[in-house]
């Protein structure tokens, strides 16, 4: 899979080369291209911005340099092009897995005020947004994007990994113990040191479903 990240602030995105993403990008699995909007600028000083039509605070980031750097990064729209914004759906697990399905993605980082309308209607397929609340651009919104749909681009994690997880089947998922068996004092659910496969398995779906009830009561109301 390919990612295209198009942003203001290209040095936000040095934490994807490090972990699991980043080994998943060295070892070719994955793809990620991370694009500065100020290159395409036509403003002697790679001006992005200016201020809004109408009046109001703050500035607004102007069409041209993006157009040009959505342009030039995807010439054939063989991207599904995607702006990080809080007018955006929200950003669920059902989401990632329609986007895996992609072999390309592009991500538009919005700042400031947000983007020249005209950008979104000409160039953008989708707004997407990972929560109700504002942040200052979208370049933290981008990288929960980008590092959730990588995770199951095959072979950056190994199958087991994707199954067993919160969300996954639509529950939380049960807690997790390693060594030592005993922690000041605290023990380690027996059932897990039994080694009967049959009775962790039911024991994690029992927790799981507990803790869905407590702490997302709405996950399990379709279920």
């Amino acid at each position: 899979m390919k990612i295209t990240i198009l942003t203001l602030f290209p040095e936000m995105f040095v934490p994807l080369k490090e972990s699991i993403i980043g080994r998943a990008a060295d070892s070719g699995k994955l793809q990620i291209d991370i694009v500065n909007i100020r290159d395409y600028s036509q403003d002697r000083h790679s001006k992005c911005d200016d201020y809004p039509f109408g009046g109001g605070a703050g500035m607004v980031m102007m069409p041209q340099p993006i157009a040009s750097a959505i342009e030039a990064a995807d010439p054939r729209h063989t991207a599904h092009r995607i702006y990080m914004s809080p007018k955006g759906q929200k950003f669920t697990q059902q989401k990632v897995f329609e986007l895996v399905e992609k072999p390309e993605i592009l991500l538009l980082c919005g700042h400031y005020e947000g983007v020249d309308q005209r950008v979104i209607d000409m160039f953008i397929d989708e707004e997407i947004s990972i929560g109700d609340y504002v942040l200052t651009g979208g370049e933290l919104p981008a990288m929960v994007v980008c590092d959730a749909v990588a995770r199951y681009v095959d072979g950056v994690l190994s199958q087991g990994s994707l199954v067993d997880e919160s969300f996954a089947d639509g529950m939380l998922e049960y807690p997790q113990y390693t060594r030592p068996a005993v922690f000041r004092g605290e023990s380690v659910p027996q059932v897990l040191l039994s080694g009967n496969h049959q009775k962790v398995a039911e024991w994690r779906r029992e927790e799981s479903l507990k803790l869905t009830k407590k702490l997302r009561p709405d996950l399990l109301q379709d279920k």
